[in-house]
This record gives C-alpha cells, sequence and structure tokens, in this order.
C-alpha cells in the first residue's frame, strides 16, 4: 500500500514503475473526460440559446408580416413601404409581384388597387404579375378566368385600361397568330365581360344571343372579322359558367373609411323627422321611385359586372352616362355599404338604383301649399371617399347615416340667409331627377334619399374652399365607353392607313 493506493507485493520494480504510469495516464484522462463533459455543457447551452433567439427572431419576422399584409390591406403604397423598410420584401418588381400574385392574407381589391397606380414601379409590378400568369394554349375566357381570379379589378377607367392592356399583350406573346395584334385581344376581352353582365345580371332582362354577340364584333380584327366558331366557343363558354371573382367580406367597412380624400364636420340642410316631403318621384308614383319600371334588387352586385347598358331597363331615363361593365368603384362601395347597413339591421336590402344615372345632391324641395314641413340643420361628420360622401351622426359611428355617390354632380356655392359658407350638389341640367342616395331612417330603416340638391355648410371660409376643392376631384363622369371607342377607332384608322 503506498499512499492509500494498493500495490502488490510481488510486482518487481519495472511493473511497479509501469503501474504508476497507467494510473497517472487514467487520472489526465479523468481530467481531460471532465473538460469535454464542461465544455459540451456549454456548447449545448449556447445551441438552445441560439435556437431560443432564432426562434424569437422568427416569431418576430411573422409577426411583421402580418402587420405588414394588414397595412396592405388598408394602404396598398404604404404596406409595401413597411415590408421592404423591415426587409421582409425586395423591393423590385419581380419580388413585389411575387408576393401579389402568392396573395396570402392580400385584400383582391387592395391588390388591384396597387396594379392599377401609373406610377413606374406600379406598372413594372403590374407587368411582372401579368408574366407569372401562364395562358398557353387557353381561349380568351379561360385566360380572363385565371386573370380576373388573382384580384379585383378597380372602379377606374384608366387603372382597367392600363391592366387589360398588360393582359392583352401578355395572352398574345402566349398564343401568337390567334389575333391580329393586342388592340383586338383587348377589346374582344371587354366584350366578353360584357357578355357575362348581360347573360347572368338578373337585372337584365334583353338577354343577347349569340348572333348578336357575332355581329356586335365585327371588324375587330384589324378590320376583319373574327372566325365565327371562336365568338361561337366564347359564347357557350359564358352562357355556360359566369366569371367568378374573389369575394371580399362587404360588412367590414373599414378599408372604406381607412384614407379618405377628405373628413370633418358639416352642417347639412334635412327635415324634421316625419314632415319630409316626399312628392313624387320621376314615375309619378307618390313616395318617389327611381322611374324604372320594377326596380332591381341588389342581387346582382358581386357579379363581374354590376352596371348595366341604357337599353336593359324599359322606361329608363337617358339623362346619364352609362358606366363601365366593371365595378364602378364608388357604385360598388356605396352598395356595399347600403347592403351592410340593411343586413346588420336585420332587413332586406330595398331596390336600389341599378347605375349611378342623373346624381345629384340632396336639397328639399319647396314645401307645397299647407304643408308645415320644416327644414333643419343638422351637425354630421362627412367622409369623402371612393367618389362618395358619406355622413355620420358621430365619428364613432361604425355606419354612416347616408350615403351619396358623387358621379355626374356638380357642386356650386350659393348663398343662404341662415348659414354662411354654404354650397350644394346638384345636378347638372336638372329636370326634376332625385339624387340617387340612401340614409337611415331614426328608427333604423334604410331608404331612399328624396333630394334634389343637397345644401352643405362649412364652419369657415377656407374649410368651404377646401370641401369644393376635393369633392369637385371627386364628382366624375365614366369615361370607359369613351376609352373603349376610342380604341375601336384607332384600329379601324390604322386598318385604313394600311390599305391607302
Amino acid at each position: 500500500m503506498e499512499d492509500g493506493v494498493y500495490v502488490p507485493p510481488d510486482l518487481t520494480p519495472e511493473e511497479r514503475l509501469e503501474l504508476e504510469s497507467i494510473r497517472r495516464r487514467k487520472q489526465e484522462l479523468l481530467v481531460e473526460i471532465q473538460r469535454l463533459r464542461d465544455e459540451l455543457s456549454e456548447a449545448m447551452s449556447e445551441v438552445e440559446g441560439l435556437e431560443a433567439n432564432e426562434g424569437s427572431k422568427t416569431l418576430q419576422r411573422n409577426r411583421k408580416m402580418a402587420m405588414g399584409r394588414k397595412k396592405f390591406n388598408m394602404d396598398p403604397k404604404k404596406g409595401i413601404q413597411f415590408l421592404v423598410e423591415n426587409e421582409l420584401l425586395q423591393n423590385t418588381p419581380e419580388e413585389i409581384s411575387r408576393f401579389l400574385y402568392k396573395g396570402e392574407g392580400l385584400n383582391k381589391t387592395a391588390i388591384g388597387d396597387y396594379l392599377g397606380e401609373r406610377e413606374e414601379l406600379n406598372l413594372a409590378v403590374l407587368h411582372a404579375f401579368v408574366d407569372l400568369h401562364e395562358f398557353t394554349d387557353l381561349n380568351l375566357v379561360q385566360a380572363l378566368r385565371q386573370f380576373l381570379w388573382s384580384f379585383r379589378l378597380p372602379g377606374e377607367a384608366q387603372k382597367i385600361d392600363r391592366m387589360m392592356e398588360a393582359f392583352a399583350q401578355r395572352y398574345c406573346l402566349c398564343n401568337p397568330g390567334v389575333f391580329q395584334s393586342t388592340d383586338t385581344c383587348y377589346v374582344l376581352s371587354f366584350a366578353v365581360i360584357m357578355l357575362n353582365t348581360s347573360l347572368h345580371n338578373p337585372n337584365v332582362r334583353d338577354k343577347p344571343g349569340v348572333e348578336r354577340f357575332i355581329t356586335m364584333n365585327r371588324g375587330i380584327n384589324d378590320g376583319g372579322d373574327l372566325p365565327e366558331e371562336l365568338l361561337r366557343n366564347l359564347y357557350d363558354s359564358i352562357r355556360n359558367e359566369p366569371f367568378k371573382i374573389p369575394e371580399d367580406d362587404g360588412n367590414d367597412l373599414t378599408h372604406t373609411f381607412f384614407n379618405p380624400d377628405r373628413e370633418g364636420w358639416l352642417l347639412k340642410l334635412g327635415t324634421a323627422p316625419g314632415v319630409e316631403h316626399w312628392g313624387k318621384g320621376r314615375a309619378g308614383r307618390p313616395g318617389g321611385g327611381w322611374g324604372l319600371g320594377q326596380p332591381p334588387s341588389l342581387s346582382g352586385c358581386n357579379s363581374i359586372s354590376p352596371s348595366l347598358s341604357p337599353s336593359s331597363l324599359p322606361g329608363r331615363s337617358l339623362c346619364a352616362l352609362p358606366p363601365h361593365p366593371f365595378r364602378l368603384v364608388s357604385m360598388a362601395v356605396c352598395l356595399s355599404v347600403f347592403a351592410s347597413l340593411c343586413v346588420s339591421r336585420g332587413a332586406p336590402p330595398h331596390p336600389w338604383p341599378p347605375s349611378p344615372c342623373c346624381l345629384v345632391p340632396p336639397v328639399l324641395l319647396p314645401s307645397p301649399p299647407g304643408g308645415g314641413r320644416v327644414k333643419t340643420w343638422k351637425r354630421r361628420w362627412f367622409i369623402l371617399t371612393d367618389n362618395c360622401l358619406y355622413y355620420f351622426e358621430y365619428t364613432t359611428d361604425k355606419e354612416p347615416r347616408g350615403i351619396i355617390p358623387l358621379e355626374n354632380l356638380s357642386i356650386r356655392e350659393v348663398e343662404d340667409p341662415r348659414k354662411p359658407n354654404c354650397f350644394e350638389l346638384y345636378i347638372p341640367n336638372n329636370k326634376g331627377q332625385l339624387i340617387k342616395a340612401c340614409k337611415t331612417e331614426a328608427d333604423g330603416r334604410v331608404v331612399e334619399g328624396n333630394h334634389m340638391v343637397y345644401r352643405i355648410s362649412a364652419p369657415t371660409q377656407e374649410e368651404k374652399d377646401e370641401w369644393i376643392k376635393s369633392i369637385k376631384a371627386a364628382v366624375s363622369v365614366d369615361p370607359f365607353y369613351e376609352m373603349l371607342a376610342a380604341r375601336k377607332k384607332r384600329i379601324s384608322v390604322k386598318k385604313k392607313q394600311e390599305q391607302a
């Protein structure tokens, strides 16, 4: 026994030295093993910390991405800017277009609005977005179905023009030889969409037959006619299956009022409850009316083209330009909000005018003899957005008390003996037509408005001027048909020049 360690007595001196060497080596190995264990434990702790940190970064990234999508749905330009600034998206047309094409969590209306803008980046994104669609060996209807499902068309004719021009170019590139030019594809695409409306909107009573569709499209192929078989196949495809469009939540009005053109308190001239003068409508019926024979319902609002042609309704006034065959933004928003108001109150929607004809602001009709009617000024919170004027009783209200579409309206300054800084919305060359508007009564009923002009008072002269400027910018006469006519004329002129 040496130093407490057993040593066999029969070992030779050499064996003793060897044993001591082995024991020293063993001790060194035990120390080395412990050191390795400590290092391994430390490394495992670091790995776990890294994993936890990486998980935190992933979670943080996912949260920022979700926030970016929400911002995009509210304001597409600011949403893209947020994603780029947080390094979640590269600021290139290719990357942005792929983000929009994938569309996870994105509002299809917001996608359409972004793609329709005329800024250089937006135009590049639009073409990159269209290039992500593969139209090879698809007929025109099949290609349109795919294209129109990837976003929701905006309402402005200029935006639609740019988007359909890009579609026509892409389709002709994927299918060379089908059409003589992109102009032919462009015009026929609109014709197909209008056909979809005519065949499947229940408000259109005069359904076009295939022969009429063929006749309507004569001469659009660089002055020549397209094959009848092609037109018949397109007609049959639309007749058998209407276009489907992506649905957005029509009950969520946040997007509608998120970024208004202008908002503020104004006074609106109205009548005391229960004594409003209803008079006679254009159809000669007590209580107003739209002068359209049997008023249509809201059943066609979600079709590709809720608007109607001038000949589609008997007895319709011809005083207004017909809207383009897509969803006109302001009317669509109005219809959506109007339907939301009705649904929220558990009531079926009241008949609504099918298109923005002869819109005009509400001013009270002169009280008839012995009327006893009282005109009152009411303070309302006004919001101007999407070519519509909404007014609320309180700024905290989620639903408007009234909606005034602004298509084909004009605005003028007026003097009023009771209130300063007044202006009016009215219908130019008005011959007794009522402005197409709706409002919510005190008992919750949503009814048609009954005004020929709207008289409004601003708090100051400066605010009046700003409101007039903003409303003038929003008031519009739909240029869609002029745009399409100009395209057809361009085709005709081009053909004549080639023949000369």
